[in-house]
């Protein structure tokens, strides 16, 4: 399965961006799909997830200023970011998992950088 992220890009902060995660290969509708960052000298963390069946968890920094959504016709899952601020500057990656919050299974592709100015 191949997965890639975009949709990244400069931001002012207070800003928003829609991040966009298409797969081939598989149908995306069965897994948890999470989305990850990874900002410069620190450990790629979660952001947010969503279930097979919609449930969604989000961490702590984001709770309020992110949403994330899924397409299954589309076979896309989106993170929709407002408010942004220069600490959620990172590269984004996308990623599946068969439960929330669980082991990822695929290759980390080369994600989409996100930064944001204060």
């Amino acid at each position: 399965v191949q997965l890639q992220a975009f949709g990244g890009g400069l931001v002012q902060a207070g800003g928003s961006l829609r991040l966009s995660c298409a797969a081939s290969g598989s149908t995306l509708s069965s897994y948890y799909m999470g989305w990850y960052r990874q900002a410069p000298g620190r450990q790629r963390e979660l952001v947010a997830g969503i279930s097979s069946s919609g449930l969604k968890n989000y961490a702590s920094s984001v709770k309020g200023r992110f949403t994330i959504s899924r397409d299954n016709a589309e076979n896309t899952v989106y993170l929709q970011m407002n408010s942004l601020k220069p600490e959620d500057t990172a590269v984004y990656y996308c990623n599946r998992a068969r439960y929330m919050a669980g082991p990822t299974l695929d290759a980390w592709g080369q994600g989409t950088q996100v930064t944001v100015s204060s």
